[in-house]
């Protein structure tokens, strides 16, 4: 009979743990940032009936980043080329956060110093924020155009001499508080496992006295 309950317990406490991963797994899919969009503007995008920005017509969420151009003004397509007028940010973690033209986005040419202008994976971009780049950088020239430009958009000003913007400190809190989660749904499992690893001992430690005692008084287990 005991063993019975040691076994439902096990399952039990199986199905808790499968519970919380997947758990963990919806947390973190559902923290996921839109891709080219500012931190500010991620309320903005969360309802299911978007407006464009420059008030010309609303659009379902659906339609965000699905690389066709309902506004003019590119609200709906912040992560695509789709829009010639549209705007990608770039968050550029531990560097300058920037704003790149669309039509730079999945170009085959590495426009964020964090690489996210080039998710499809076309081409490999290494991450040289840390490494201070795209401050200031001035890339060679294309062969479409006859000089070289400055990829830092004007619409966006950052000082060089400042350690960090707003935009950038705004990220690294949410990135502290995705690790806080993080480490706690960590510790709730390490303790599902210590709570586990408990009643399997305390299972084989009434087993082996159960064995002892028959050990000792076989005749009155005999009778």
């Amino acid at each position: 009979m005991e063993t019975a309950n040691m076994s439902r317990n096990k399952i039990t406490i199986l199905q808790c743990v499968s519970s919380f991963l997947l758990a963990v797994v919806s947390v973190n899919s559902s923290t996921t940032p839109l891709v080219g969009v500012h931190p500010l503007d991620e309320k903005y995008f969360e309802s299911d009936v978007i407006r464009c920005k420059d008030g010309s017509k609303s659009f379902s969420r659906d339609r965000l980043n699905d690389n066709f151009c309902d506004c003019l003004d590119g609200t709906d397509e912040p992560g695509t080329s789709a829009c010639p007028n549209g705007r990608f940010y770039c968050r550029n973690i531990g560097s300058s956060p920037k704003f790149v033209y669309s039509s730079r986005v999945n170009d085959r040419i590495c426009d964020c110093c964090d690489g996210s202008d080039e998710y499809e994976g076309s081409i490999s971009c290494p991450n040289t924020c840390i490494m201070g780049g795209n401050v200031n950088y001035v890339y060679k020239p294309r062969t479409d155009l006859r000089k070289s430009v400055d990829r830092q958009l004007g619409s966006v000003t950052t000082d060089p001499n400042s350690s960090m913007t707003i935009a950038s400190l705004q990220e690294m809190v949410k990135n502290l508080q995705g690790m806080k989660l993080v480490f706690a749904l960590q510790f709730v499992l390490i303790g599902f496992l210590v709570i586990l690893w408990m009643l399997r001992r305390r299972f084989r430690s009434s087993k082996r006295r159960r064995y002892l005692l028959k050990s000792v008084h076989p005749n009155r287990s005999a009778s």
